[in-house]
């Protein structure tokens, strides 16, 4: 049987180890989720989000305990585990205690004139078992958001958290199991690409991923196999657009941020900053000065924390030093703190082209490439030269030319004076265009995209024969001719001549 080891990246110290799901385990899963949905999906709403409540009050309660894992399992400094990590995840939770139930109401839908005597509504259905497979960088919000999300709305899931970050996700799976969810409802199974692969084989019926794009692509072609719907949250090569009417302080403090938290580990991250030219050289002068000035390692007073997983950091290095080797110019940082962890420091470099991978690929480090523009077109142009489209922010105190310019950025999300914020907003639906992915959650979405959306029209039934059916008759093909020009033709007004042909042909039928 595999072992993962967990180990603290700031640290090197060891975490212990889990062991990986066998095939077997897989299966059996799969087996008892089925099993469990049953009986889960007949489980009244609000009983459902009983257990969502007191999931919420246990994470609250060790909030202060669940940072200090979260930190040594990522290396990331422990307010942002608190911040980003835990904070969203119980406010995306209680934003579904309050709006579940009008979210997932059955939904009464008026019938047209053509269908008159029927009733309809639509109605919100669990899918199944969900299989949600999650990622390294918010190992925490990143797993329950979605396993929140598919159980609320009355399917069971089978989680898989990364293997890069196994410790949040036995942590989870103790959080869940205090919980109380009955048997099968929700289950944690660990292992790296082979436990993914057999998960996906195993036929859930819809996955939700979050990852890089490469892995996102090569999991959506399996699940096409089968047919199987799938959600992929994937990655980003964030823009930023900064014009010369900006607030300079507050548009470098928001690249700064937006670039070095979770030291870039975020697929929302700023990673290509466009500064129109009056402004672009105060804008680099004071970035480097305040990313010189941010305090990098681990322990509290610290800014910015370790990366998490060694082959990203390789990632990092490659991007720079291909943009040196091609003219880009490092600023300040570019470098590691030590061999013996995964620091690295905040670097900010100028003289970068859109023929640099680092303008092209997701870096997801601790970089902030700055290159200049001068017309408002440009600045839309290069945003848009990209394979992704997942976040972007513009910022201006013009907010019509600001609005104008964000309606024109190809992305699922944009802020405008502001970064990457949308994501803590539980009712604002998440997600990416392009290569960032497809379908959202967060808000009434996120409830939605694990339903089945049917559609039900009901009749009284005393009639013998409706107006459409055999046998065809003269009279009722000129009664649907008259009621088509009247309702969709040029007048858009029943005639009163229309309306008595379509009513004795009705009543004809009955």
């Amino acid at each position: 049987m595999s072992t993962l080891e967990m180990v603290n990246p700031a640290t090197g110290e060891a975490l212990g180890q889990l062991a990986e799901a066998t095939p077997a385990e897989v299966g059996q899963a799969m087996i008892d989720a089925r099993e469990a949905f049953a009986q889960w999906r007949e489980v009244p709403l609000r009983e459902r989000l009983g257990y969502m409540k007191r999931l919420r009050e246990i994470i609250v309660d060790q909030a202060s305990e669940l940072a200090k894992k979260i930190s040594q399992d990522t290396g990331k400094v422990q307010l942002e585990s608190l911040m980003s990590d835990i904070y969203p995840t119980v406010g995306l939770i209680r934003y579904y205690e309050k709006k579940a139930p009008s979210i997932l109401k059955r939904k009464r839908v008026p019938m047209t004139i053509a269908l008159f005597g029927r009733f309809s509504h639509v109605e919100y259905r669990p899918m199944g078992v969900i299989a949600v497979i999650s990622p390294w960088n918010y190992p925490f919000q990143l797993s329950l958001a979605p396993v929140v999300s598919a159980l609320i709305a009355g399917n069971t899931v089978i989680l898989k958290p990364s293997e890069v970050s196994p410790f949040t996700g036995q942590v989870i799976g103790e959080l869940l199991e205090q919980a109380g969810f009955p048997k099968g409802v929700v289950q944690v199974l660990h292992g790296g690409k082979d436990v993914g692969k057999q998960l996906v084989e195993a036929r859930p019926d819809k996955i939700f991923f979050t990852g890089s794009s490469a892995t996102g692509k090569k999991i959506m072609a399996a699940a096409a196999e089968h047919l199987i719907p799938v959600e992929l949250e994937l990655g980003g090569k964030d823009p930023m657009i900064v014009f010369a009417d900006a607030d300079l302080d507050r548009a470098v403090n928001g690249a700064l941020w937006g670039g070095f938290t979770n030291a870039g580990q975020t697929c929302m991250a700023v990673e290509r900053v466009y500064v129109e030219d009056a402004i672009f050289e105060k804008f680099v002068q004071q970035l480097v000065v305040k990313a010189k000035a941010l305090r990098v390692g681990r322990g509290e007073g610290r800014d910015v924390g370790s990366m998490t997983y060694p082959h990203q950091l390789k990632i990092v290095e490659e991007h720079l030093k291909d943009a040196v080797d091609k003219g880009a110019r490092i600023l300040c940082g570019g470098r590691r703190l030590n061999e013996e962890t995964l620091h690295f420091e905040p670097t900010v470099l100028v003289d970068v082209d859109h023929s640099m991978r680092i303008m092209r690929e997701e870096t997801f480090g601790p970089v902030i490439p700055v290159m200049r523009f001068s017309l408002e077109s440009e600045a839309v142009q290069l945003a848009n030269d990209s394979p992704y489209g997942l976040n972007g922010s513009v910022w201006s105190k013009d907010l019509h030319k600001a609005r104008r310019v964000a309606s024109r950025i190809e992305s699922g999300n944009i802020c405008i004076n502001d970064v990457m914020i949308g994501i803590a907003h539980p009712a604002l639906p998440y997600g990416g265009n392009k290569e960032s992915g497809m379908g959202r959650y967060h808000g009434p979405e996120g409830l939605k995209s694990f339903s089945h959306t049917v559609s039900v029209v009901t009749s009284p039934g005393r009639k013998k024969r409706e107006i459409n059916w055999f046998p065809y008759s003269r009279d009722q093909y000129t009664a649907i001719s008259e009621l088509l020009k009247d309702l969709y033709g040029k007048s858009f007004r029943p005639s009163l001549k229309g309306l008595i042909k379509v009513g004795t042909e009705f009543f004809r039928s009955k």
